[in-house]
């Protein structure tokens, strides 16, 4: 037999290193993706000189977040843990428990686990919801008094605004932990006997002292929170929204308020009988508080009220709640800065006479005839030159000093679009380095127009050229750039970024952006910068391009409502960005407005209800507010954003807003003064339209001061639909230089109308709301006017035609809609414009501008006829002057040569000449004669500057082009001329009322 050989050592299992390095490789990228976020947020923030905004918020947020893991952990862990150590060692041996000792078995293995992880998970959630409350604690820390105090308990405002939130959410978080630290107590103590649910009598206690104790400590701080809630009620009730008002009503006050009082002390006397109970081990007397508080929620919180509702105040219900209604008109207009509103009674004539508007010669001049929500076809087509530039849908409107007067403007910004490129161009290259910003601004008269109808520009073309000056014509930063670019190059280089195409043999002027004196996006010349924002934006290209140099700048967040936000991220900003030339640059221009929603007894408003209308249904360039309520707005911050760099500028425009200066401590340094505006760029601030837009909704009902009428609602108005769209929406409202019946001289105003409220009301005129929206342009200063709201009120009894109404008149006169019927035949379509409101002449004015437009193939807009109407008065021509004169007999006086103002004539839109009268059939003088042959050559010779034109733009020569723009301005000028003698000679034959007939006029592509 051979000997059984031993048995081989078992050599010791190998752990594999496998999954520990997945695990290090997995944390890594973790790793890379929060950095390619938070470190690319620092550099952006660092660049643009915000970083203490950034740092201010970010601390914040990680101390609330800390703060609210550890309570909310910390609560449940410690109940989880208690509960668990003071657990008896012997249960009673009941059938319940032998139930239990088999859950027990099966949760023990992971007892561990549970009591690290669920304070975990509960902890972070409980952290995440605490760090949205920065803005909140960051206000409660630093908030201060306001000067004035509530009409209910004589505290100051600044307690409302930036105390009573912090506390609610102190005392709602902390109501949150107490519930799932009692939950987690009750499971843990039932689960290991130290909690008996049901049982018979005489088989000892159902809770251990240590059970007793525990659960009793965590009811008597519930009940002291549910005390201190129902303290807090008492204050935030002001705010409370009800069916007529917001605010404490007279059932509130009487019954409401002392009810909270009331609970309040019975929720103290429960948490005192729980601490008995931790003490002496009864639960009767907790159990008897517990239902005290129960009856008297449902008798002194719910019935009492109920019947001081029913029986005192519906009886008498206007006088019981004047006292209160009169609270709530008082405390919403000065919360929404409508307290000082100039109303006076108007009583509009309705008929019209000759010289009628002669006084008001100023306004009629300055009549805008160009719609900005309807022209920007015809910027594109007549001011686009590449399809990778575009403008946006709705167009701003301004006004600019052109020859010492100031003129209502239509502008826009040429933006880049890179959607315009063909398919064969996009690439990353072009898409990123090539194709990189827009290039100038195009500008035209308001109420002036150019052969046929056309935009008359001031100022356009590549490069731009007009009467706006030199200023640096790049747009890096606008709405719709691209979402990031890449600029700059060796210094040696000439660049790669395309400028414009011209006539020199590259077939294109390039730039290279200066990144060594300029800064306008932070540096991705390092390999570390590199790799986080090829991972940031998902472009492996940025990190192996070699056009990513050590001089590169990267470009992004570059929508100028964007980057105001990010720095100021306090702030609710307008829904339009317009764009502005100022001091050499084009600047962006946002108005920013802080909110609250605890002012007491204000009328609470939904910013995005308020605000909808028309132009932002269907408007990509105007954006509706943020849906939040508010009670509570002031515009307290103009900021721009260089359209070249993107560098930001907040200015404190609103300095004794208390809202905005508690935001001012918070985040020192960032606001500008006043006093560093300087004029040009303060006479191109305006007044904001969602501004006016929710002063307008709460002017409806808020213009009535006394509170009887308030109660009745029957002179209440509201803002008309806009009759030009067909869906039911607000009419949006308009800028416009108007004179109203107390101002001296015109200004720049944004206007509204008002017709009755109800849904089954007559559409007639109510309410004109004007306001006077030019900061003028003193530096550092305000005009003393702006800002001033006022209203004409119209009687009650009132004939005046309404928008709908005369829009309806419009359509359904057979002249204006026989003249429509034949515009709009076969490829034409009619296109009406912006229904403007003007009161002049003791009256008021309507004036509709019509357009004409292909139906298909190129389509652009052009100005063909003038309505108006003046009570039911109408007048239809293709010139302002020829259908006043058709509404006022022949006479209308406003002409507005007298004001200093360009010729009535001019504000037409094509130019017409009247027909008919007595001297129709007139031989022509010789002088007539000599004037006809001088237009019809002045017409062959803008015709042909024309086809020069558009020859010059198809084979890309801009030197042909500019002078066939000089050629063209030239010929029109002399045709307008000739045209003037024309007049002349013919005054004095035409029939008043008569339609004018359109004299055929070029046109041109371009503007001068």
């Amino acid at each position: 037999m051979t000997a059984a050989s031993p048995p081989r050592p078992r050599t010791p299992r190998r752990r594999s290193a496998l999954i520990p390095a997945i695990v290090v490789v997995i944390a890594l990228v973790v790793l890379l993706l929060v950095l390619a976020q938070l470190w690319t947020e620092g550099l952006w923030f660092s660049q643009l000189g915000y970083w203490r905004v950034l740092r201010t918020e970010w601390l914040t947020r990680l101390a609330l977040f800390v703060g609210g893991f550890a309570v909310m952990g910390g609560a449940v862990a410690w109940s989880l843990s208690y509960g668990y150590r003071s657990r008896p060692v012997y249960a009673p041996s009941t059938p319940e428990q032998a139930n239990l000792d088999q859950y027990r078995e099966a949760v023990e293995p992971l007892r561990r686990l549970v009591t690290i992880v669920a304070p975990t998970v509960l902890g972070l959630f409980a952290g995440a919801a605490a760090a949205q409350q920065w803005q909140t604690v960051q206000l409660w820390i630093h908030g201060g008094t306001v000067g004035q105090k509530d009409p209910q308990y004589g505290v100051d405002l600044g307690f409302y605004l930036f105390v009573l939130p912090g506390l609610r959410f102190v005392v709602s978080f902390l109501i949150a932990v107490t519930v799932l630290a009692g939950i987690a107590g009750v499971v843990t103590q039932y689960l290991y006997g130290g909690l008996r649910i049901g049982g018979r009598r005489g088989e000892g206690s159902r809770t251990t002292r240590a059970a007793r104790v525990h659960l009793s400590v965590i009811a008597a701080v519930l009940m002291l929170l549910i005390a201190a809630n129902y303290w807090l009620d008492r204050y935030s009730i002001l705010t409370k929204v009800g069916a007529k008002i917001t605010g404490a009503s007279y059932t509130d006050v009487h019954a409401v308020i002392p009810a909270k009082a009331i609970l309040a002390g019975i929720a103290v006397f429960v948490a005192v009988t729980f601490i008995l109970t931790a003490v002496r081990g009864n639960w009767r007397l907790p159990a008897i508080g517990v239902g005290l508080m129960i009856i008297a929620a449902i008798a002194v919180g719910g019935i009492y009220p109920a019947i001081v509702q029913r029986f005192q105040v519906q009886p008498n219900a206007q006088d019981a709640e004047s006292e209160f209604i009169q609270r709530n008109i008082q405390a919403t207009r000065t919360a929404y800065g409508i307290d000082d509103v100039d109303e006076r009674a108007y009583t509009a004539q309705t008929t019209a006479s000759a010289g009628q508007l002669r006084q008001d010669a100023e306004t009629t001049a300055s009549i805008r005839l160009l719609d900005p929500n309807i022209v920007s076809p015809s910027f594109k087509q007549l001011q686009q030159v590449k399809a990778f530039y575009n403008f946006p849908d709705t167009l701003s409107v301004d006004r600019y000093t052109i020859d010492g007067q100031s003129r209502d403007t239509v502008i826009a910004v040429r933006e880049l679009d890179q959607g315009g490129l063909d398919q064969a161009q996009r690439n990353w290259v072009n898409d990123t380095t090539v194709y990189t910003h827009g290039y100038g601004v195009v500008a035209a008269y308001g109420n002036t127009t150019q052969g046929r109808g056309a935009p008359d520009f001031f100022e356009g073309g590549i490069p731009s050229a007009g009467q706006l000056g030199e200023y640096q014509p790049r747009i890096y930063f606008s709405p719709k750039a691209p979402e990031y670019s890449i600029v700059g190059g060796p210094e040696s280089s000439k660049g790669w970024e395309l400028d414009y195409p011209d006539d020199s043999p590259a077939g294109s002027a390039t730039t290279r952006f200066p990144t060594q004196s300029v800064s306008a996006g932070p540096s991705i010349g390092s390999p570390w910068n590199k790799l986080l924002y090829t991972i940031k934006f998902g472009s492996e290209q940025i990190l192996f391009s070699d056009r990513v140099t050590s001089d590169s700048q990267i470009l992004y967040d570059r929508d100028p409502r964007d980057r105001v936000q990010k720095v100021a991220p306090y702030l609710t900003l307008d829904g339009r960005v317009y764009p502005a030339v100022v001091d050499g640059r084009v600047k962006w221009i946002v108005d920013g407005y802080t909110t609250s929603n605890q002012y007491p007894y204000s009328a609470s408003r939904s910013l995005d209800d308020a605000t909808i209308d028309s132009l932002t249904e269907t408007s990509q360039a105007v954006q509706a507010l943020s849906p939040k309520n508010v009670n509570y707005i002031r515009n307290s911050v103009k900021a721009t954003v260089d359209a070249y760099d993107g560098s930001v500028t907040l200015y404190a425009w609103d300095p004794s807003d208390p809202v905005l200066k508690a935001w001012s401590k918070i985040f020192p340094s960032t606001l500008e003064p006043l006093s560093s505006i300087d004029g040009t760029l303060m006479s191109h601030l305006r007044y904001p339209e969602d501004l006016f837009k929710v002063q307008r909704a709460l002017l409806g009902k808020y213009h009535v001061t006394d509170p009887k009428q308030f109660f009745t609602g029957g002179d209440f108005w509201q803002t008309p639909n806009d009759p030009t769209v067909t869906q039911k929406v607000a009419q949006p409202p308009y800028y416009l230089t108007l004179k109203m019946p107390d101002q001296e001289k015109a200004a720049f105003s944004l206007t509204t109308t008002y017709i009755p409220f109800g849904t089954n009301a007559r559409e007639t005129l109510q309410g004109y709301l004007a306001v006077d929206a030019d900061a003028g342009g003193t530096s550092g200063k305000p005009s003393s006017d702006y800002g001033k709201l006022r209203i004409l009120a119209l009687p009650r009894d009132s004939n005046v035609p309404g928008p709908g109404q005369v829009n309806n008149n419009f359509t359904t006169d057979p002249t204006v809609s026989n003249e429509l019927n034949i515009l709009g035949r076969g490829d034409s379509t009619v296109v009406r414009g912006n229904l403007l409101a003007l009161p002049v002449g003791n009256g008021f004015l309507f004036v509709q501008p019509v357009y004409l437009q292909a139906r298909t193939g190129t389509v652009f807009p052009l100005l063909q006829r003038v309505l108006v109407s003046f009570g039911d008065d109408i007048g239809f021509s293709d010139t302002l002057d020829g259908a006043l004169d058709q509404v006022f007999g022949g006479d209308s006086g406003a002409n507005a040569g007298d004001a200093g103002k360009p010729p009535a004539d001019s504000t037409g839109g094509t130019g017409g000449t009247g027909t008919g009268g007595t001297g129709g059939g007139a031989t022509p003088s010789p002088d007539q004669a000599q004037a006809r042959s001088d237009l019809d050559r002045a017409l062959q010779q803008a015709q042909k500057a024309i086809q020069d034109s558009q020859a010059a733009l198809a084979s890309g020569d801009f030197t042909a082009y500019g002078n066939a723009q000089k050629a063209l301005q030239n010929a029109v000028q002399e045709a307008v001329d000739a045209q003037a003698r024309l007049g002349e000679t013919t005054s004095g034959t035409s029939g008043s009322g008569s339609t004018a007939s359109p004299t055929p006029t070029p046109t041109p592509t371009n503007g001068g």
